[in-house]
């Protein structure tokens, strides 16, 4: 007897190559920070152009999020946000903090969290790139919305408790060649967080302060 499938002439099993590219509307969720970090470590520079388009790989975007903390008075940082915003991404920024020890931060996790959850009926998958663990549990409650989970980071600051609630993970590593800003596009933004002191800039290029893993 002949069933259906070998009358259509295909195999019912999808390959899993197509069940990856199954992924409906993509919200992309950037850690503008541990992105920089990682791309230190990777010694390039992202060229962000790039990045949008490899990130949704021809889906349907929904929207993609770049969080990032931000010194008001600095115009160069100022001048790369514009930019951002008017090449296809939705900035959200938030005022650097003094700590006592004099550096400056300014935590997101917050913010991502609650996006990822409070839009999870507008997209089918979520990207989200970082390595946080403390974002495990917003990842895991969007996968328990109905969500397909995708984690994009570099595997030595991407904590385990964040791959094991995704479906789906991405070294940096394996993509850095797509992302990378070539020489001749120096000339655009490029985005650096900004650091305690301008003489600190050379001190966490050679040695990158790792986000906290759980």
């Amino acid at each position: 007897m002949i069933n259906n499938h070998e009358m259509l002439g295909h195999d019912p099993i999808f390959t899993p190559e197509q069940v990856l590219e199954n992924r409906g509307r993509v919200g992309i969720f950037i850690d503008g920070s541990n992105l920089f970090y990682a791309a230190l470590q990777l010694g390039i520079e992202i060229d962000y152009t790039k990045l949008l388009c490899r990130l949704t790989s021809g889906s349907r975007l929904f929207r993609s999020f770049f969080y990032t903390g931000v010194d008001r008075t600095n115009e160069k940082q100022q001048g790369f946000l514009l930019w951002m915003r008017r090449n296809g991404y939705r900035v959200i920024a938030k005022d650097l903090v003094q700590l006592p020890d004099g550096s400056k931060k300014a935590n997101l996790d917050v913010e991502i969290a609650v996006d990822m959850i409070a839009l999870v009926d507008y997209y089918d998958t979520a990207v989200l790139v970082s390595g946080d663990g403390d974002l495990a549990y917003a990842v895991d409650a969007a996968s328990y919305r109905g969500a397909r989970i995708e984690v994009v980071s570099l595997r030595s600051m991407t904590s385990d408790s964040l791959i094991n609630v995704s479906d789906r993970y991405i070294d940096l590593e394996a993509i850095k060649e797509d992302i990378r800003k070539l020489p001749r596009n120096s000339s655009s933004y490029t985005y650096r967080p900004l650091n305690p002191l301008e003489e600190d800039v050379a001190a966490i290029e050679e040695v990158v302060a790792k986000p906290k893993l759980n």
